[in-house]
């Protein structure tokens, strides 16, 4: 039995939460999720806590009637000159959280996505010969060859955050869903003023803000400080049918505030999602559209699919000083034994694999470090190979880790201090990406969950 359903179960019975799995079924739904404890996030990513930024006046970058609205003035393709890194300058601490920090000036975290998915701008960052490419997303083609896999992440976004009153005050509520039990209880962070009394009831707003249409009932508190419901269902209605209705897309926070707007129903989620679960998008996959992924398959490219259901402890911020104190959230993510299979055969033949986000590069990685008991081995230092996976995993990549399976990431620009830019600096050389991320910055490139990307050859 999961963690999350254990929490449940305790909460409803007042029992501590070691009961037997035999004790609760699982459901058939959304795998469950470990307790979110501390994290990052997004991505792959979102953050309660407002990034550092420069003082600078911010843009609304609206979604503009024209497929360049957004689009900053293109640089040139050719590469930047190569990163000279003097071997005998000081360098700040690797594990201090303090060393991943940046500056970024207000207006260039994106608002809105371009009305083309592919026109946004690609960074692209090469190892090897440590230089740099200001190109387009749809130029991503030329960096693929025939024998590589493409690893997508293919969760969808729930209609997660839930805004609505409490019925007998009116007072204001909102909460965003965790998880549900297969008894029809859910599990939902909650914020309000006051104490939510068992038996009370919420009143939801519909996802259009047009008045109340739903109702939640409290059942219980979880140790973990949230709030244990049971949605008010009609006549054969489901736990997602009912989500449909009144759940909003949990934009993150600096997006216009975390108000969504109707156009992210669709912006905020990938072409290719197939498996509800999340609650963030991972991000680097909307720069697809279905042409672009049919272009790649024509090559001969393989596409696979993952699956990582980015967790509510992608809203907190890391609160310790040293990275070697982080507890970093846990995540369900699974890997298929025919995904495995075919990564294998292409890297056998001299292929390369390429993880579409940092959701796709933990769940590749976990998969290749885990334990028969089910652990996950953190240091990629081992011999333990890439098999298939289903479970929790709660990989934080930092340095030292030793990538196994990974040989090329796609990324978005991540906000500093969190566990995805301290991923992909562990990944890229910190010294190259310090430098990519200031180019970036330099030439205006759209930063966070709608801005551009990044692909780290």
């Amino acid at each position: 039995m999961s963690d999350i359903l254990k929490r449940i179960y305790a909460a409803l019975t007042g029992a501590k939460s070691n009961v037997d799995d035999k004790q609760i079924s699982r459901t058939s739904g959304v795998p469950s999720r470990a307790p979110q404890k501390d994290a990052s996030e997004t991505r792959d990513e979102k953050s309660s806590s407002k990034p550092t930024v420069a003082s600078a006046p911010a843009a609304n970058q609206e979604k503009a009637p024209n497929p360049d609205a957004g689009v900053s003035t293109p640089t040139p393709a050719s590469p930047a000159e190569p990163i000279h890194v003097d071997a005998t300058s000081s360098t700040p601490d690797e594990n201090e959280l303090d060393a991943y920090d940046y500056e970024l000036p207000e207006r260039l975290i994106a608002q809105f996505p371009l009305q083309k998915r592919d026109q946004a701008r690609l960074l692209v960052v090469n190892r090897k010969t440590q230089k740099l490419e200001h190109r387009h997303f749809y130029n991503i083609v030329e960096y693929l060859n025939p024998e590589d896999v493409l690893v997508l992440n293919n969760t969808k976004v729930l209609p997660a955050r839930l805004i609505g009153s409490r019925t007998r005050t009116g007072g204001r509520w909102e909460g965003l869903f965790l998880q549900y039990d297969p008894r029809g209880f859910w599990e939902i962070m909650s914020k309000t003023r006051g104490y939510l009394q068992p038996g009370e009831h919420i009143s939801l707003m519909n996802s259009r803000g047009t008045g109340i249409t739903r109702e939640l009932e409290v059942v219980a508190h979880t140790e973990q400080k949230t709030l244990v419901v049971r949605p008010i269902l009609e006549d054969g209605e489901d736990s997602f049918t009912f989500l449909d209705k009144v759940g909003w897309i949990p934009i993150p926070p600096y997006i216009r505030g975390g108000r969504m707007t109707p156009s992210d129903r669709d912006d905020y989620q990938t072409v290719y999602a197939q498996e509800p679960g999340a609650v963030a998008a991972p991000t680097a996959g909307l720069h697809f559209t279905k042409e672009l992924l049919d272009q790649i398959r024509e090559i001969g490219i393989a596409v696979c699919d993952v699956t990582l259901h980015v967790g509510a402890g992608t809203f907190k911020p890391i609160t310790v000083t040293k990275l070697s104190e982080h507890h970093m959230h846990s995540e369900y993510a699974t890997i298929s034994e025919d995904v495995v299979r075919v990564i294998e055969e292409r890297k056998a033949r001299g292929g390369r694999v390429f993880a579409i986000g940092t959701t796709s590069v933990r769940t590749l990685e976990s998969a290749s470090n885990a334990r028969p008991d089910g652990s996950i081995d953190s240091s990629g230092v081992n011999d333990l190979r890439l098999r298939p996976f289903a479970g929790q995993t709660d990989l934080f990549i930092r340095p030292p880790y030793r990538f196994k399976t990974v040989d090329a990431i796609l990324t978005n620009f991540h906000l500093p201090k969190s566990t995805l830019v301290i991923l992909v600096r562990t990944f890229g050389g910190d010294e190259l990406i310090k430098h990519a991320y200031e180019e970036a910055i330099a030439e205006d490139y759209r930063f966070y969950s709608y801005g551009d990307a990044m692909l780290i050859l």
